[in-house]
C-alpha cells in the first residue's frame, strides 16, 4: 500500500490527529509570536511609571480604559505591555534551560547508556546525588548567596534540571545500542564517535525533544515560584511571578493584577504540556506501526 493511499494515512496526517500535539502547539506559537513581536505589539513601554494612572482597572471593569486594555499596576505601568514582555521572559528561561540541562542529560546519559560499566555505575551515583538535593531550596540558596537575575537563574536551574534527561537518554541508548545497524557499523570499523553520532544519537533525539518539553515547562514554573519569592528575576524586568509577587499586597482589591499573570502562566505551561504529550504519542514506535 503507498503512502498516499486512503487505507493509510500519510506522515502529516498522522501529526494532525493528535489533538493534544496540536492543540497545545497551536497556542505556543502564539505566545511565541507574541514574546517576538513584542516591541511591535504592546501598547506602551512596560518600564515607564505614571503614579497618578496606578491600578487602573481592565477594559471590562466600569472605571477601565482602552489605552490601558489590561489595566496598570501599583506603580502606573501597563499591564498588557508588561504581559507581552512577560512571555519573552519565561519563554527565555524554559529554552535556555532546557538546552544546558538537555547538553549535560545527554552527555551523561549517552555515556552511561552505551559504554555500560564502570561509567554506568558513575553516572547513576551522579544521578543519585543530584536527586538528593531538592531543586527548589538549592536554587533558592544560590540565588539568595549571589543574587537574583535572569542569567543567574538560567545558569542554576540549568545545572539542576538535567536528571530526567540522563534517565531517559541512558534508557533510550542502552536499547539503541543493541539493534542491527549499530552492530553493524561497529563490525566495519566505525569509531565510537562516529557510532554515537551517527547511528545513535539520531535515534534517541525525539525522545530527548519529548523530555526537553517536559523540563522547559518545570523551568518556567520554577522561575515563576523563585521570582515569586523575590529570589528569581528581579525589577524591573516584567517576569509573570514576579508579576503576581508585586500584586500581592492588591490582590483582595486589584484581584486582576495576580489573575491575568496568573492565566498567563498557566496556559504557557499547559500547551508545553499538551506539546510534549502529543509529540510522545505522534514518535511512539507503537503508533507509528499501527499507522
Amino acid at each position: 500500500m503507498t503512502p498516499g493511499s486512503p487505507g493509510r494515512p500519510t506522515s502529516g496526517a498522522r501529526w494532525w490527529r493528535h489533538k493534544s500535539l496540536v492543540l497545545g502547539g497551536g497556542v505556543l506559537a502564539v505566545i511565541v509570536l507574541l514574546a517576538l513581536f513584542a516591541p511591535l505589539l504592546a501598547p506602551h513601554d512596560p518600564y515607564v511609571q505614571n503614579l497618578a494612572r496606578r491600578t487602573i482597572p481592565p477594559v471590562w471593569y466600569d472605571k477601565g480604559s482602552w489605552a490601558h486594555p489590561l489595566g496598570t499596576d501599583a506603580l502606573g505601568r501597563d499591564y498588557l505591555s508588561r504581559t507581552i514582555y512577560g512571555a519573552r521572559i519565561s519563554l527565555l528561561i524554559g529554552v535556555s534551560v532546557a538546552v544546558l540541562s538537555g547538553l549535560i542529560g545527554t552527555v551523561l546519559g549517552v555515556a552511561a547508556g552505551y559504554f555500560g560499566g564502570r561509567v554506568d555505575l558513575l553516572v547513576t551515583f551522579l544521578i543519585t546525588v543530584r536527586l538528593a538535593l531538592p531543586v527548589i531550596l538549592v536554587a533558592l540558596a544560590a540565588v539568595a548567596v549571589v543574587g537574583g537575575s535572569l542569567p543567574l537563574v538560567i545558569l542554576v536551574l540549568g545545572l539542576l534540571k538535567w536528571d530526567r534527561f540522563v534517565v531517559v537518554m541512558r534508557s533510550a541508548t542502552q536499547s539503541v545500542r543493541s539493534l542491527d545497524y549499530v552492530q553493524a557499523a561497529r563490525a566495519s570499523g566505525a569509531s565510537t564517535a562516529r557510532i554515537i553520532w551517527r547511528e545513535v544519537l539520531p535515534n534517541v533525539l525525539p525522545f530527548l525533544i519529548v523530555t526537553a518539553t517536559l523540563e522547559a515547562a518545570s523551568a518556567i514554573l520554577l522561575e515563576a515560584a523563585l521570582s515569586f519569592l523575590g529570589l528569581g528575576i528581579q525589577p524591573p524586568l516584567p517576569s509573570w511571578g514576579l508579576m503576581i509577587s508585586e500584586a500581592k499586597p492588591y490582590m483582595f482589591f486589584s484581584f486582576w493584577l495576580i489573575a491575568i499573570p496568573g492565566a498567563c502562566l498557566a496556559t504557557l505551561i499547559l500547551s508545553i504540556n499538551l506539546l510534549g504529550d502529543g509529540l510522545r504519542d505522534a514518535i511512539s514506535p507503537d503508533r507509528r506501526a499501527a499507522t
